[in-house]
């Protein structure tokens, strides 16, 4: 089944190329895209040319518009979504990601993160349905219309579209880690956005937004 990895990225230049290098390398992946959303650095650049197919959006919507634009261009049967500021990304966590697919025991896996880094280790223990890491068979999210309208809730919104029909199996992730948000835009900035990010969640959770 064909593979393609879909990546929402905004200002993750120093991130994003290392995490396409390590994707080409991987036989089983027939395509990397990266939707480039609205980021004011070099991402879109390093992005290309590290091999990626990029689509950039006018201007910051969000993940999750980021995430169904992605969704409308792919043609491929399994869809991997990754975030973009992931460091120690490797082929075991592609693999853990797409066997159970493989072998017919789940329709979506959600990979959690285990012996990367205490703090995140720690979130992804207590929340990991909030994991942005994942494959999914595209036929479980064609139907999903506004994902634009989830913002950063987008992954609960899969989630609770997946389990309706489908199966979903959560799985390791060894040794692999990402950078907060409050490393990478500052205490103040990353606070702010951390807020929205919970907001967006909330108004998945509770306000049965439809998508």
């Amino acid at each position: 089944m064909e593979v393609t990895v879909l990546i929402p990225a905004y200002n993750e230049g120093n991130t994003i190329e290392s995490i396409i290098n390590t994707l080409k390398t991987i036989k089983s992946i027939q395509e990397v895209l990266v939707i480039n959303d609205g980021s004011t650095d070099n991402t879109a650049e390093l992005a290309a040319k590290a091999g990626a197919r990029v689509i950039s959006l006018p201007k910051n919507l969000g993940k999750g518009a980021a995430l169904q634009r992605g969704i409308e261009e792919i043609s491929s049967r399994i869809i991997i979504m990754l975030d973009a500021d992931l460091i120690g990304l490797n082929k075991v966590h592609i693999t853990n990601l797409l066997e159970p697919i493989y072998r017919g025991e789940a329709d979506m896996t959600v990979g959690v993160f285990n012996h990367g880094r205490g703090i995140t280790d720690l979130a992804q223990f207590f929340s990991p349905n909030l994991s942005g890491q994942r494959a999914v068979k595209a036929e479980m999210i064609s139907d999903m219309s506004s994902l634009k309208k989830a913002g950063y809730g987008v992954e609960i919104a899969i989630n609770q579209h997946v389990k309706k029909k489908g199966r979903v199996k959560y799985v390791d992730l060894p040794d692999l880690t990402h950078i907060m948000k409050e490393e990478k835009r500052g205490i103040i900035k990353g606070v702010i956005a951390r807020s929205k990010m919970y907001w967006d969640i909330f108004r998945v959770l509770f306000n049965k937004l439809k998508v």
